[in-house]
């Protein structure tokens, strides 16, 4: 079986590994200014809730930059024979609760090269994310244009915590830079303090397990969002991946769109499909953290409804808490080959594919 992890977390030992990728003057800023926690800290604006533990699991202790890449390798690569894991950073995402875009965008600028540099030559499995931050769509887009021609670079990533839902035409210079290039636009969970809104609509939450929980809010926004202002209309071509949001609102809320579509069309008479058929051609969805219901037919048959064998990509979320083993995913079994890889072949088109799969396929 090929699999493609849709969701590989590189970390660091400390956030200093970006200084030979900054300019002088946004070096300063690193090194002098200041940080949410101690010297290597990363900086952003914080979020109202508190992890109580950590994000990553208790077994990966890297006291080493090199650690973070061996134990990758022993734990999970290797462990599990992962062909292609695509890399989505971690702390960069975060560069989005920034009010200086400025400094965003030079933090991000010196994840991609240092990205590119240290961790890409590692292995030959890795991929890598253009990390953006959507404050600048303008600032965006031109990173996405400076590295958008690397041969490893699969994918444009930002945070699902954002000042204004994905849709709205201010985002639009990084979809036309996404679809010049082109490469994916994904999400991930994160970005959820500083100029950023609340990643949960009432107001901000007390606790990490309910935030977590919760953590589908956002993504629901950005979906429809994509879809009503006609994102996949303007750049029919473009995949929007949604990573680390939950699956299993999918359904419901396209049967909701559905209808309210048919009902009020008028309000977007650019649209030509149902929201759901946008949401078949064009969104595709990361399996962590999948539902675990007591049981899991009935996590089945709501996959059925979002044609999950067609829409779902592999990601294990290493090497956090709730990381997922490809040897446990609660999937039927018929959709295995396509969740594990296949469907990741169709969205990422520079991953090569191996002879053997094209025969399955």
């Amino acid at each position: 079986m090929f699999i493609v992890d849709t969701d590989v977390h590189n970390y660091w030992s400390s956030a200093e590994v970006l200084l030979p990728y900054l300019e002088p003057y946004w070096r300063d800023f690193l090194v002098r200014g200041e940080k949410p926690g101690p010297r290597g800290s990363f900086p952003h604006g914080h979020r109202p809730w508190l992890h109580p533990e950590g994000f990553s699991r208790n077994d990966i202790k890297p006291q080493t930059e090199e650690d973070n890449y061996l134990i990758m390798k022993e734990k999970h690569l290797d462990l599990y024979d992962i062909d292609v894991a695509i890399l989505t950073a971690d702390e960069p995402l975060e560069a989005s609760t920034l009010a200086n875009y400025h400094y965003a965008n030079a933090l991000v600028r010196a994840y991609n090269d240092y990205m590119i540099d240290w961790w890409l030559p590692k292995d030959s499995r890795f991929k890598g994310s253009i990390i953006i931050s959507p404050t600048d769509p303008h600032g965006a887009a031109a990173e996405i244009r400076r590295l958008g021609g690397h041969k490893d670079i699969v994918q444009v990533l930002a945070s699902h915590g954002a000042q204004r839902p994905y849709g709205d035409p201010f985002y639009h210079p990084i979809y036309e830079a996404c679809a010049e290039v082109g490469l994916p636009f994904a999400i991930h969970f994160g970005g959820q303090g500083g100029v950023n809104h609340n990643a949960v609509a009432s107001g901000p939450t007390a606790y990490y397990w309910e935030t977590h929980a919760l953590l589908s809010q956002p993504a629901m926004t950005h979906v429809v969002s994509m879809i009503s202002n006609g994102v996949f209309e303007k750049y029919p071509d473009l995949y929007f991946v949604v990573i680390e949001c939950g699956v299993s609102w999918v359904p419901s809320l396209m049967w909701r769109l559905d209808a309210n579509f048919k009902a009020l069309r008028k309000e977007t008479p650019w649209l030509k499909m149902l929201p759901s058929e946008y949401c078949r051609r064009n969104i595709r969805f990361s399996t962590q953290p999948l539902e675990q219901p007591q049981n899991v037919k009935h996590l089945w048959e709501t996959l059925e409804h979002m044609d999950g064998q067609n829409t779902l990509l592999f990601a294990s979320d290493y090497p956090h808490w709730d990381f997922d083993a490809p040897t446990n995913l609660h999937i039927p079994p018929a959709w295995r080959d396509k969740v594990m890889g296949l469907n990741a072949l169709e969205v990422y088109k520079r991953i090569e594919v191996p002879a053997v799969t094209a025969r399955v396929a």
